[in-house]
């Protein structure tokens, strides 16, 4: 087989040796007059029958006998048939039309018609090889399986499988009425570093990297989120940023090391306004994309419609564990009801820690319709302005769907005095082990020293806001090009063995 196969690939150089040598090499043509695709066509027979078109795609089939041959051409947009036959092309052409290989791109021009089997087509008046195809296409009946190698190889994905390509125009569909939504509530939109010297903004691990002229240890960013503050500190009332955030951590089915991110701040608002602004936007492009505020993922029906249940993670945890955290008062008696329970404790945790975890253990996955999760502990909240009712909680929410945080929210923290003590904290939490602890930031302190207005932030993992609604398994079924193991390496299959404890 595989020497079947090498014999092949050779016959596709010999074929381009033979081109070049005669003068004709098809990599010689820079452009070509392209004036149709073959959607225009397909959809509008009429306006187009009997009339001239230049068209250009891949040659993805063909089926011939005598001095006919018919090559199916698949463009951007489509495929339609191209009729090829020695009378109109001569002798010399159509002994080139025959010497075509799949998967070269070529480039034909003729009339629109029908064949006897009313299948629409174009009767070429000429054909001419634009790209010659040394490699092989997967088989036609067979197609592209391999689930690793579609990843990796996404440019034959989307030729072989071009449904894929759906999910991709969807996507950007989806990112255009994000912003859509955004520029029309005023909000602007800006570009913040992603090259810095402290990676803040969430708890996770950064990608580490140095400036050679500066001879500077810097980091790629894990959020936005603190120098979209210091330009409301500004002066600006309303921005975002939608753009790659990067963190050093594990890979599943939801998680890759870059994931697009969506980050916004008003200055004036609170978390409860985020909340709106969340569901209406959440809502806005489902109706806009799909046509429908309820979508369906994996047979899972998921209602989209405004508004949105509200649930207290206590009150979480006392719905779905069993444990109300009302009498459980102390850190001591956290720890012990947290270890009865077989919960892994860590060292320094407090009572609100216990929550945060007892949270995610046992509530997450109940989690199905669209709910804001609110009434977070300060411990795991350290940019979160406290609740002035119960300093213990900070005004913050999580939107989880489908058992999955999609989205992170609070009024944001604008003490500085207690900002510093909490990133005081998360040093010394980082001191003590704690890898993902929040690092200190003298710079933002400096700037919210200056004075930040009270102010709502949202932050929308747009990845996975992308994955409901185009209803694709994993975040590799989203991305062109996820992040693979170099072929070789033993690949990361999509199991909560590899899944980070920080949500993109």
């Amino acid at each position: 087989m595989l020497e079947n196969l090498n014999e092949m690939l050779q016959i596709r150089r010999q074929k381009l040796q033979a081109l070049t040598e005669n003068g004709e090499s098809p990599f010689l043509f820079e452009k070509y007059p392209v004036s149709h695709h073959s959607d225009e066509i397909q959809n509008d027979f009429e306006s187009y029958e009997g009339k001239r078109v230049v068209l250009a795609g891949r040659l993805m089939g063909r089926r011939g006998h005598g001095k006919v041959s018919f090559l199916d051409v698949q463009d951007s947009k489509g495929r339609i048939q191209v009729f090829a036959r020695l009378d109109n092309l001569g002798e010399e052409e159509y002994e080139k039309v025959k010497e075509l290989d799949l998967g070269d791109i070529i480039g034909a021009s003729g009339e629109v018609f029908k064949t006897k089997m009313g299948e629409i087509s174009v009767r070429a008046d000429k054909v001419d090889l634009l790209s010659k195809s040394l490699q092989i296409l997967p088989e036609k009946f067979h197609g592209l399986k391999d689930q690793d190698l579609r990843y990796r190889q996404r440019y034959v994905d989307l030729i072989v499988n071009p449904e894929v390509k759906e999910t991709f125009l969807l996507r950007s569909k989806i990112i255009k009425a994000v912003r859509e939504y955004l520029d029309e509530k005023d909000f602007l939109e800006v570009e913040t570093p992603i090259l810095g010297t402290v990676a803040g903004g969430a708890n996770a691990r950064p990608f580490l990297t140095h400036h050679n002229t500066l001879d500077l240890d810097m980091q790629l960013r894990i959020a936005n989120e603190l120098f979209l503050k210091r330009l409301i500190v500004g002066g600006f009332d309303k921005v975002y940023e939608m753009g790659k955030m990067f963190r050093n951590e594990g890979m599943d089915a939801r998680h890759n090391p870059e994931f697009t991110n969506m980050e916004l701040y008003q200055a004036y608002a609170d978390y409860e306004d985020m909340m709106e602004l969340t569901e209406q936007l959440f809502y806005y492009v489902a109706k806009k994309v799909l046509g429908t505020g309820v979508i369906n993922y994996q047979g899972q029906e998921l209602d989209l419609t405004p508004p949105w249940r509200r649930l207290d993670m206590e009150d979480a945890i006392l719905e779905f564990a069993g444990i109300d955290f009302k009498h459980i008062q102390t850190d001591e008696a956290a720890l012990a009801i947290a270890k009865e329970k077989g919960l892994e404790i860590q060292p320094g945790w407090t009572r609100g820690h216990i929550i945060a975890e007892m949270f995610e253990e046992f509530c997450e996955e109940h989690l199905i319709q669209p709910t804001f999760i609110i009434g977070h502990p300060v411990e795991v909240s350290p940019l979160a302005k406290r609740n002035p009712e119960d300093p213990r909680k900070t005004n913050r929410f999580e939107v989880f769907m489908n058992k999955w945080e999609l989205a992170n929210a609070f009024s944001e923290l604008n003490d500085p005095i207690d900002q510093r003590k909490r990133f005081e904290d998360q040093v010394a939490a980082k001191e003590a082990g704690d890898i993902e602890a929040h690092p200190m930031d003298n710079d933002f302190i400096n700037a919210i020293e200056v004075g930040l207005p009270p102010t709502g932030g949202l932050g929308i993992g747009i990845d996975r806001m992308i994955i409901l609604l185009t209803n694709q398994p994993s975040i590799r079924d989203i991305l062109l090009f996820p992040t693979m193991k170099p072929i070789g390496a033993d690949r990361i299959e999509d199991t909560d063995e590899f899944e980070e404890e920080s949500d993109n």
